[in-house]
């Protein structure tokens, strides 16, 4: 293959691996701020009103956007929080601690679908809404019992909203 075909070839995996990424707006509505915590992404304290827009790859499997709460970082990104917490760090690099409520989501996974829900399985800390804002489809809910039903789908590609607070 020549260095050209293989350039064209890496650079159309590129497109199309970046044109199916979603963006996840996440937004505190709360009257108080909220670290948000999400893996991938870091994190990003959020002061009442503001938002921070989360582009994540396609492809990506067991992630999860996350408010913590009672939080604070020096300087370097260290600290704590008392809820949420993931290891000290204001960008996180794992799951945070319980309790705290929880966006979970695969983009692009069988048959090129996102699925996302809401969990409450590590407890709960702030309201949360998580919802297309693209494509169509519901506002994913909690469900006591975990059932098919508390599972959504939307094509991939599709836009989403998390908003804290709703």
């Amino acid at each position: 293959m020549s260095t050209s075909t293989l350039s064209s070839f890496l650079l159309l995996a590129l497109l199309f691996h970046s044109t199916n990424a979603a963006v996840f707006t996440i937004r505190n509505n709360c009257p108080y701020t909220v670290w948000a915590g999400a893996v991938p992404g870091g994190g990003q304290q959020l002061g009442p009103g503001q938002t921070w827009p989360l582009t994540v790859a396609a492809g990506t499997q067991g992630a999860r956007i996350w408010p913590r709460t009672g939080c604070n970082f020096d300087g370097s990104g260290r600290g704590r929080c008392q809820t949420g917490d993931c290891n000290g760090l204001l960008q996180c690099q794992n799951y945070g601690t319980p309790p705290n409520t929880l966006a979970e989501f695969g983009l692009n996974q069988y048959q090129n679908l996102d699925f996302f829900d809401i969990s409450l399985v590590d407890g709960f800390n702030v309201p949360m809404v998580f919802r297309p804002n693209s494509n169509g489809c519901p506002d994913a809910y909690s469900y006591p019992k975990d059932d098919q039903t508390s599972t959504f789908t939307c094509p991939g590609g599709t836009n989403y909203d998390v908003i804290f607070c709703p």
